[in-house]
């Protein structure tokens, strides 16, 4: 429920009120500055409220992206703002202190309550959004002759056009950009007016790209080409969705949420359907979706670090920061370096074609090529930005990337004693023992036979170095390739010691079991974007971190025989499964109900 009070003397012609109810708003009439104060304190204090000017003029878009957006507690245009109720409390102190004054001493171009409201919010220091509202109109004017200008301004843009384009991500991949957009915005206006939800529309693109991977678990060259169609249209709903999303300003925690989730959980299955798929035609690529799942996973926390490493670091622009700046001046140069990262877009109009048209090894080969060299492209220019400007990062940046470290029980007890000599080494030591505890349990995993005992040797010192660290704060300029090298380390783990195992079911189970754990390292990343902090303490310690897994599947490894280590691979994949899966969900529909922040996610494409 919402409630505007329209302050101001009326004007002839004015449709602000009947506008306002369009959007939703019971609109009460207020004869001026205290009555206004009375009727905002009779409104429920668990409803939106906004104070609107009688003589604004503008587009009905204008004041649906200023009073109706749910991300934002504060916002305003000229001539209203809105609080939702997390804000009421400073809206009514600044109604108050305008109606103490007696018409007002805030200097503003027309004397509008709504804005002399705003100009009391600034100066109490609330955070007021204003949406940029590009050619669409919002004023109060001053006369009657500013009044009919600004009606022709009005009849001049075409606000449903300006709608339809901002429902477009402003960056976006090239595929997207042009191939998918140009359409699926006018998908998401068909959807907007029968009244369909993004998150119904979410849900309608996992239902279909799961039926793709149905299809190509089939093992025909038919069932390979309409996989690959479907693939395509499950991405033209899941564009739909954020479209549709922006279109009605329908923002929500829960949405954001299931969005990122199902884009990972589209993408995985489909990578199981393809192999199920080429095992039905006698060609064995578990280990290459296994290896797939494995590398665009790790790209996707690289990006994660990197972004909250960052997030409110202080530093000079570095150079390889303004050189992307320079190239991104240059029009092909955009469009180039959005493709050669292989944003979701590309990679699924790449899988989508190469499905159809060849085989799943051909696929699974293009695709590790691909994400191989975008991960090393990516990666090089972030590590050259952060090793070329000194920044200071953050007591939260840090927690951000503890969090995503994801160490269980075994490393905080190692880290607590290793904290004191941890401080007087060098700051590249974090990423340095990192990477080489991670390397050192892979590679003996793989260059060691099945059922020996020194990939537990090895998970051992990879415990001693994963502790080490995290000993100390991660602050250092490359400390954000601390939680990408963990993941690499964990899962490496379990494809090399799956493929060694040379059983009939291991690989698959490995996937299931990865697929798990990814979920949960996901999870903890939505859960930080959305500053809903890091998933529970007891949730991490029951699933052993990263490196109490790691551990036990090389002791599972040396103690089991190939067929029982096959098993203990997928009671662990269904055991991590079910307690990650029960607590994301109760989480997230929990915060929903509660009315947790509305996000929406306009970051790099996926």
């Amino acid at each position: 429920m919402s409630t505007a009070i329209l302050t101001g003397q009326p004007v002839p012609g004015s449709s602000v009120e009947s506008e306002l109810r369009s959007l939703g708003f019971e609109v009460r009439l207020a004869s001026g500055t205290a009555d206004a104060e009375t009727l905002l304190a009779r409104v429920p204090g668990g409803e939106r409220v906004a104070v609107v000017d009688a003589r604004f003029v503008g587009h009905l878009h204008a004041l649906r992206l200023g009073l109706t957006d749910p991300r934002f507690p504060l916002a305003a245009i000229p001539g209203a703002v809105t609080a939702q109720p997390d804000a009421r409390q400073a809206l009514t102190r600044a109604m108050a202190r305008e109606s103490s004054a007696g018409g007002g001493t805030a200097v503003v171009a027309v004397d509008s309550l709504a804005d002399r409201i705003v100009t009391a919010l600034d100066a109490d220091g609330a955070d007021v959004h204003r949406p940029e509202l590009g050619s669409l109109v919002a004023v109060v004017p001053a006369d009657p002759q500013a009044r009919n200008e600004a009606r022709q301004a009005v009849a001049s843009v075409d606000d449903e056009a300006v709608r339809l384009k901002s429902a477009v991500k402003a960056r976006d991949g090239f595929v997207t950009t042009f191939l998918i957009s140009p359409y699926s915005r006018y998908i998401a206006r068909w959807c907007a007016r029968r009244g369909l939800t993004p998150n119904q529309v979410t849900t309608a693109s996992l239902l279909t790209a799961l039926i793709a991977a149905a299809c190509a678990a089939t093992g025909t060259r038919g069932g390979f080409v309409a996989a690959g169609v479907l693939l395509i249209a499950s991405f033209v709903l899941d564009c739909t969705d954020g479209q549709l999303a922006r279109y009605s300003l329908q923002y929500s925690t829960l949405g954001a949420w299931l969005d990122a989730t199902f884009d990972r959980a589209k993408e995985y299955a489909y990578y199981a359907g393809l192999a199920l798929g080429a095992a039905r035609g006698g060609d064995d690529v578990w280990a290459l979706a296994l290896g797939a799942m494995v590398l665009q996973t790790c790209r996707h926390v690289v990006d994660f670090s990197f972004n909250e490493a960052n997030h409110d670091a202080t530093a000079n622009t570095s150079p390889t920061a303004a050189l992307s700046d320079k190239l991104d001046s240059v029009g092909w140069t955009v469009w180039v370096r959005r493709m050669i990262v292989l944003p979701i877009g590309e990679r699924w109009a790449m899988i989508a074609v190469l499905t159809a048209a060849t085989t799943p090894r051909i696929t699974f080969y293009a695709l590790l090529i691909g994400c191989a060299f975008a991960a090393t492209y990516t990666t090089a220019g972030r590590v050259l930005r952060s090793l070329t400007r000194r920044a200071t990062r953050t007591d939260r940046a840090a927690k951000a990337l503890a969090d995503l470290a994801d160490s269980g029980s075994l490393a905080e007890a190692v880290a607590a004693g290793l904290r004191k000599p941890a401080r007087r080494l060098p700051g590249f030591t974090a990423p340095a023992v990192a990477l080489l505890g991670g390397a050192a349990v892979v590679a003996t995993a793989a260059f060691t036979g099945f059922g020996g005992p020194w990939p537990a040797v090895a998970a051992i010192v990879y415990v001693l170095t994963s502790a080490l660290a995290v000993a100390r704060p991660l602050k250092g300029a490359l400390d954000w390739l601390v939680p990408p090298f963990l993941r690499a380390a964990e899962y490496g783990t379990v494809l090399v010691l799956a493929a060694k195992a040379d059983v009939n079911g291991a690989l698959p189970a490995a996937f299931g079991l990865v697929a798990a754990v990814a979920y949960h390292h996901y999870d903890t990343v939505y859960r930080i974007r959305g500053n809903a902090g890091a998933p529970p303490h007891w949730l991490v310690r029951a699933i052993g971190g990263h490196e109490g897994r790691t551990l036990l599947v090389t002791v599972l490894a040396v103690l089991l025989t190939a067929s029982a280590f096959k098993v203990a691979l997928t009671v662990l994949a269904v055991a991590v499964a079910l307690v990650v899966l029960v607590e994301s969900i109760r989480f997230w529909v929990a915060a929903h109900k509660v009315g947790a922040p509305a996000v929406h996610d306009e970051g790099e494409p996926a």
